[in-house]
C-alpha cells in the first residue's frame, strides 16, 4: 500500500514538473499585426520588442515583413535569424545554444543540426580519412539559415528586412511556415 501511495506521489510531481516546463518557456512570441508585421519604421527596421524584455527571456520570435525570425540574446549579443531550420523546418526557437568549437550555434531541436548564430553556417562533424590517426572536427557545410542584422536604439531592438536578392536554404521554410508559424496550407 506503501509503494501504491509513493508511486502516485512521484507521478504527480513528475506531472507537475512537466506542467511547470511546459508553461514556463523561455520562448515569447509577438503577434504580428494583419499585415504580418510588427511595427515597422520609416528607415525600414522592423520593430520586434524591448531590449530588457529580450534580455530577460533570452528569445522572441517575431515576424518581419511576413517572415517568422527569432531574436536571441545570447552573452550579451543579439542574434537573428529565420525560425525555421534550412533541414527540414524544425522551430529553431526550441533549440538550445551551445558553444561549439568556440561558436554559440543554435541546435535545431528536431534532428540536432548545429547552426551558428553569427552567420547562419551549418555545422557537422567530420573525419579526414587521410590522416594517420583521423580525429573529428566541425566542418562548415556553409551558410544555410539566413540571418537577419539586429539594431539596438534607445531601448528597442529592430530588425532589418532580409535581402531576398540572395537566396538561403532557409528560405523554403521561412516561405511555407507563414501563417503563425504553421506550416501553411495550400488551396
Amino acid at each position: 500500500m506503501l509503494d501504491l501511495i509513493i508511486l502516485s506521489i512521484h507521478f504527480l510531481i513528475c506531472f507537475l514538473i512537466s506542467v511547470v516546463i511546459w508553461c514556463g518557456s523561455k520562448d515569447v512570441v509577438l503577434r504580428s499585426s494583419s499585415k504580418g508585421t510588427v511595427e515597422a519604421e520609416p528607415d525600414g527596421l522592423v520593430l520586434v520588442g524591448k531590449e530588457d524584455d529580450i534580455k530577460n527571456s533570452q528569445r522572441i520570435t517575431a515576424k518581419v515583413n511576413g517572415r517568422e525570425v527569432v531574436v536571441f540574446y545570447h552573452e550579451g549579443k543579439f542574434h537573428a535569424l529565420d525560425s525555421r531550420c534550412y533541414h527540414e523546418g524544425g522551430p529553431l526557437n526550441l533549440g538550445e545554444i551551445e558553444d561549439i568549437d568556440g561558436q554559440p550555434c543554435i541546435v535545431c531541436p528536431w534532428h540536432k543540426y548545429v547552426i551558428t548564430l553569427e552567420t547562419g553556417e551549418g555545422l557537422y562533424e567530420g573525419i579526414n580519412p587521410l590522416e594517420p590517426s583521423p580525429t573529428p572536427r566541425w566542418q562548415s557545410k556553409g551558410v544555410k539559415q539566413r540571418i537577419h542584422k539586429v539594431t539596438v536604439n534607445n531601448g528597442n531592438v529592430y530588425v532589418s528586412p532580409p535581402d531576398l536578392s540572395v537566396s538561403f536554404d532557409s528560405d523554403y521554410f521561412a516561405d511555407k511556415y507563414k501563417n503563425n508559424g504553421d506550416l501553411a496550407l495550400k488551396k
